[in-house]
């Protein structure tokens, strides 16, 4: 297949690194016997017989983008955008924006910050969609990925294994409560739902029960896979699919410190179909998605409580809360709930590779584990299952929370964050502000802009800050490593912003 000369052209203008360095070799090779004076006239474009020449075009453009390298970055930085939005559909994205809002293409990172082409930088006020935990390009974690490099990429996992996961579990297992031993790997969020949803499902099919539903809570949010979206209740994701999820219910979730009226909706629900329902799925301490809703500690103790009267596995989806968010380690010790399976993402790799994994007991394992006849094995699995470089970035994260006892630092890192934030409550067009561990949010409460958030992001986005708000919620779940200077500029930069609303 030929590729039109235009969008050969726009390709080669995008990769500039080793497009040009072809270009300079060969105008170094086809000028090695050209004199001097003849250079001298080509590089002042003066020479009418080399203007002619093929050859001149292109030493003149070479030393014409030589001269302009800060010109050279714009033009490359658009044809970079150019071509994506020729060929990319970006994720959760309308992409009709785009057609005003600029696509924002990055050359690097290092730290809490973001660098465009053209050299600008953002504070990343979200961790890049929370996963990143310890800063961009952290060297003890790019470090041990480049070290597994060198011995094992990857392998398939069935029938086989390797240091770093064996390792990794090994550690995993020993931060969680005696009664979690048994890692499922996969490598996403939404996959490491649909293991647990399945898992569960599965266990009380071989049991002989009969238990086609799932429960969630009301704002709850747990992936975009149809299992993960099917237990969901943010109606902007599912409406189109509803056709073709599974069976799921909804009980409320509390909206302040007083969960009575909810408990006892739960009871009722349960009273009615708890012998049908499998698993409740939740989101420990913070619906993230759902607005950054922050609810009782206490409410899930007592829900799940009550779930385990009728035999219903507890799913605990820790991807955003998980690895010291939440502000311990896992949300679960916060609650005093042991789940029968915890979901783990995000963080997990500090922000460098995919990677997910499903934690559970040997009550589950042992339903599955059985003779080959049977045909009780959990059949599940994904081409990139616990791959050696992920397991390499995931230990060291675990590493750098032991070594540098970040748990404890973030608890009086989140206070004084929060103190910070709290000095936009003076802007009465602002409310709700909360904070969970190394979570902050408020909302804009009142506002002359239709969207309040997309003003918001875009006023940020000219000021240097990374934000993406959900709805009318502006939240901040910054890298670990943030400093205090840099919340005080993101806050300085928001209420200037906060004050045009």
């Amino acid at each position: 297949m030929q590729i039109s000369q235009k969008k050969h052209q726009i390709i080669q203008d995008s990769l500039p690194n080793f497009q040009e360095s072809k270009k300079v070799k060969k105008h170094q090779k086809n000028t090695q016997n050209i004199p001097k004076d003849s250079v001298s006239k080509l590089q002042n474009g003066i020479s009418k017989e080399t203007k002619d020449s093929q050859k001149a075009p292109l030493i003149q453009k070479n030393i014409k983008k030589l001269k302009s390298p800060k010109k050279e970055q714009k033009n490359n930085a658009q044809s970079l955008v150019k071509l994506d939005l020729e060929h990319i559909w970006h994720p959760c994205t309308q992409m009709k924006e785009h057609e005003k809002i600029p696509l924002v293409p990055i050359k690097k990172a290092k730290g809490v910050y973001l660098y465009d082409f053209n050299g600008k930088s953002y504070i990343d006020c979200i961790s890049s969609w929370w996963v990143n935990l310890f800063g961009h390009c952290n060297p003890y974690i790019a470090k041990a990925i480049k070290k597994q490099l060198d011995s094992l990429e990857h392998t398939l996992l069935a029938g086989f294994s390797h240091k770093p996961i064996i390792s990794y579990s090994a550690r995993l297992c020993a931060l969680l409560p005696k009664k979690l031993t048994k890692c499922f790997y996969a490598d996403n969020g939404s996959s490491a739902v649909e293991v647990a949803l399945k898992m569960s499902f599965a266990y009380h099919q071989l049991l002989g029960e009969k238990r086609p539903y799932f429960l969630s809570l009301s704002n709850s949010y747990h992936g975009e896979t149809l299992g993960a979206l099917s237990v969901g209740d943010v109606e902007l994701y599912k409406k189109e699919y509803k056709d073709i999820l599974i069976q799921s219910l909804t009980t409320p979730v509390p909206k302040d410190s007083d969960f009575s009226k909810e408990l006892a909706s739960l009871k009722s629900l349960l009273e009615k179909k708890g012998k049908n329902i499998c698993a409740f799925i939740l989101e420990p301490l913070v619906q993230c998605a759902g607005n950054m809703h922050i609810y009782s500690k206490d409410f899930i103790k007592a829900a799940c409580e009550l779930c385990r009267q009728f035999g219903i596995h507890i799913i605990f989806d820790e991807i955003a809360v998980g690895f010291g968010r939440s502000g311990s380690m896992f949300a679960l010790e916060q609650c005093e709930v042991v789940p029968d399976f915890l979901c783990l993402s995000k963080g997990i790799t500090g922000g460098f590779l995919p990677l997910s994994v499903v934690v559970t007991h040997n009550d589950i394992y042992k339903a599955f584990y059985a003779p080959y006849e049977s045909h009780k094995a959990f059949l599940h699995s994904h081409s990139y299952t616990g791959n050696a470089l992920a397991l390499a970035a995931a230990n060291a994260v675990l590493d750098i929370f032991e070594k540098e006892d970040i748990i404890k630092k973030n608890k009086s890192k989140s206070e004084k964050i929060f103190a910070l934030w709290q000095n936009l409550e003076k802007n009465k067009k602002l409310g709700n502000f909360r904070h969970q561990g190394m979570i902050f949010a408020f909302d804009i409460v009142q506002s002359k802009h239709k969207r309040a958030g997309m003003f918001v992001y875009q006023e940020a986005l000219q000021k240097g800050l990374l934000l993406r708000p959900l709805g009318n919620t502006i939240y901040l779940m910054p890298p670990y490593i943030i400093k205090e200077k840099q919340v005080a500029y993101i806050v300085q930069t928001l209420e200037e912003i906060c004050q045009r609303l």
